[in-house]
Formats: C-alpha cells, sequence, structure tokens
C-alpha cells in the first residue's frame, strides 16, 4: 500500500529524514512512532505529496507519488497535522463543504446532495459527534475538533488511512471509542498508518511497527515479533533467599522481591519452587514492551530541532 524507498527530505543545511523504506502492507495497521522532531510528520507530508522529497522514491497503491496524486488520494484519508475547519459553520457544513465535488467511491453512495447529506450523517455518528453536527465548530473544543477531523477522513469510505495523532485532545473514554472504530475499520478491510507518542494505544492496536529516531528508520517490524518471549521467567517471591538457593544459578537478576529466571518452562519452574515452600505470588513468561524496545533502539540524546 505505502513503500519508500530512500526517502529523504532536507530543509535547506537540515536533514528532517533520511534514507526512510517505510513498507505498510495491505490490512496493516502500522503504528508509526518516533520522539517530537524526529520526522514523522514530514514522512508522511512527503509520502501524500504535500511535500516535495528531496531524494528517494514513493509509492501508494503502487503508484509513484506525486506524481500519481491525483489517481492516489482519492482513496485515501487523511488527518495530518490536526483538522482544519472554518469555526463559523458547523461540522455538518464543513464536512459538505470537504466533501463538494460530490465524487464518493462508486457504489457506496451517490453524487448527489441527498446522498452526500447522508453519508455526512453517517460519519459524525460514527465519531460521535451526531448530537452536535449543527452546532458551530467554533464550539467545539479540541476533542471535537479532532473527532471532526477524522470524521472528514472517513467521509469517502477510504481503502487506507494516514492518521497523524488522531485521539490528541481526547479523554480516556474518547481514546477508547477511536481505538475501537479504528479495530471495526481494520476488521473490515481498512489499511490504518497510524503517527502517535501514546505507546499503549500503539501496543493495543497496531500489527506494525516503525520507530523514527532523529530522522532515521530504527525499527520496522511485526509487533508480535518484538513482544516474543525472551526466554527467561519473572518470579515474584516474599521468600527471595529461599528461591535463589533453590534455583541455582539461573536467577539472572535481582530487583527487590523480582527474579528474573533463565527458561521459560512457568509450569516446571512454580512446581519447583511451590514444592520447596517458596511462596510465589506471581510467575509467568518475560516478554519485552514496546517502551523497552524502544530505548534499546534510539538515542539518549534529545531530538533534533528539526521540522516534523
Amino acid at each position: 500500500m505505502i513503500r519508500t524507498e530512500g526517502l529523504t527530505k532536507r530543509f535547506g543545511p537540515v536533514t528532517a529524514v533520511e534514507g526512510v523504506g517505510l513498507h505498510v502492507a495491505e490490512r496493516d495497521i502500522y503504528g508509526f512512532l518516533g520522539a517530537n522532531g524526529s520526522g514523522k510528520t514530514t514522512t508522511i507530508r512527503c509520502v501524500l505529496g504535500l511535500v516535495l522529497a528531496t531524494s528517494g522514491t514513493i509509492e501508494v497503491f503502487g503508484q509513484e507519488m506525486p506524481r500519481a496524486a491525483a489517481q492516489v488520494l482519492p482513496r485515501v484519508g487523511t488527518l495530518v497535522e490536526g483538522p482544519a475547519a472554518y469555526g463559523h459553520l458547523s461540522g455538518a457544513a464543513n464536512l459538505r463543504l470537504h466533501d463538494a465535488s460530490g465524487r464518493l467511491p462508486a457504489g457506496a453512495v451517490g453524487g448527489g446532495r441527498r446522498d452526500r447529506n447522508r453519508r455526512v450523517r453517517e460519519v459524525l455518528d460514527v465519531v460521535g459527534l451526531g448530537a452536535v453536527g449543527r452546532r458551530p465548530v467554533s464550539a467545539y473544543s479540541m476533542g471535537m475538533r479532532q473527532r471532526l477531523g477524522l470524521a472528514a477522513a472517513l467521509l469517502r469510505q477510504p481503502e487506507m488511512l494516514v492518521l497523524d495523532e488522531p485521539t490528541n485532545g481526547l479523554d480516556p473514554q474518547g481514546i477508547r471509542e477511536i481505538r475501537e472504530l479504528l479495530r471495526q475499520l481494520h476488521h473490515d478491510g481498512t489499511t490504518i498508518l497510524l503517527s502517535s507518542h501514546l505507546l499503549p494505544e500503539v501496543d493495543q492496536l497496531c500489527t506494525t511497527v516503525g520507530l523514527l529516531d532523529r530522522g532515521r528508520l530504527v525499527l520496522q517490524e511485526d509487533l508480535a515479533s518484538l513482544r516474543a518471549p525472551t526466554g527467561r521467567t519473572v518470579v515474584e517471591t516474599s521468600d527471595v533467599e529461599l528461591a535463589l538457593g533453590i534455583l541455582d544459578g539461573r536467577v539472572e537478576r535481582r530487583d527487590g522481591d523480582r527474579l528474573l529466571v533463565r527458561g521459560t518452562d512457568a509450569a516446571e519452574l512454580n512446581r519447583r519452587l511451590v514444592q520447596a515452600g517458596v511462596r510465589v505470588r506471581t510467575l509467568g513468561v518475560e516478554r519485552r514492551t514496546l517502551e523497552d524496545v524502544i530505548a534499546e533502539r534510539t538515542t539518549a540524546r534529545g531530538p533534533r530541532e528539526v521540522p516534523r
């Protein structure tokens, strides 16, 4: 769906993105991570043809961008750098302007005013703005404006969504609602590129993760593979000294009452400890967290002062 090779963008003497090879497959929910200033938004803007890359190639749906933008972009719903709207108009009126051409997907809805109005009502309901669709956008909260931007992205029933911080400004309940909406869209066949700084959001939602660090793509991998067992088991017990004696050198690290034990046969380990009288509070196979992976792959220095 999206493929870049050697994507580089320079702003004068500053290199914002360097040599990025982004691969977003069909039916992915691709979590695009990186600190502020790492180049996530610049990469997305290049992919969508909003800015021209300095060098490298970009393909979306197998077509070269930005040359094929007229064919590609109607198939993509986008929310990049926050939603834009006319404050004096209602949410519904903004959406009607967003699709003033009426060129909706063939077979989805017709091109007439009635069909467009129906589709506007549908997407407002989907993002939780159905009750306030006639209210001026100037009265919307930041979270409501974000929902309106997502509604605009969904308006033409796109094959792919490219979303830059879609839950920005939402409360926890709103974040859960948008997460469930994206899950449903993915289930229905939509490919999603999701840029976010919220690790729990990416951890719970995404199938693949890409990590930018100072303009370079330092990680691109299936999330399930990243969270595979490390070959060690975590044991928490109040009988630490007794457990240390029984495990006889298998403990790789101790942190208070928490022991990191070499091996992944949790059932055998639990049986051995319990039979020896060790009181085991918790026991489970260790898996790396997304936070652990990011800490391993990124530099300790702060981000460069570059465009996003």
